[in-house]
């Protein structure tokens, strides 16, 4: 599960995914290939709102790669709301111990 914050949208996810799976992207290279569904703009657009907070890295010309945090995003380690800590508790119930990670439970 991805603790996404107020600030982040879709496409936010399709852009990270994208850029995991590849290395690295650029706006118009994301959608052309489909999987980013919105205008080279938005895509441009939401890249740097990503780099805002801490989930992408510029390399300039266009280029962005992903951070620690943003691979961690992913896998649902933190939570990117404005003012929550990086790092998801976990916590134990009745049931033992529980991810507030809370990935995918069978």
């Amino acid at each position: 599960m991805r603790y996404s914050g107020d600030w982040m949208v879709l496409a936010d996810d399709r852009i990270l995914e994208y850029i995991r799976e590849k290395d690295s992207g650029r706006p118009k290279e994301m959608k052309d290939s489909g999987y980013v569904r919105y205008t080279r703009s938005y895509i441009s657009k939401r890249c740097k709102k990503l780099v805002e907070h801490r989930l992408l890295r510029d390399l300039g010309n266009g280029v962005y790669t992903i951070t620690e945090r943003g691979e961690r995003y992913l896998d649902g380690e933190i939570d990117t709301s404005e003012d929550a800590p990086d790092e998801v508790k976990s916590f134990v119930d009745e049931n033992g111990p529980s991810a507030g990670e809370n990935h995918e439970q069978a």
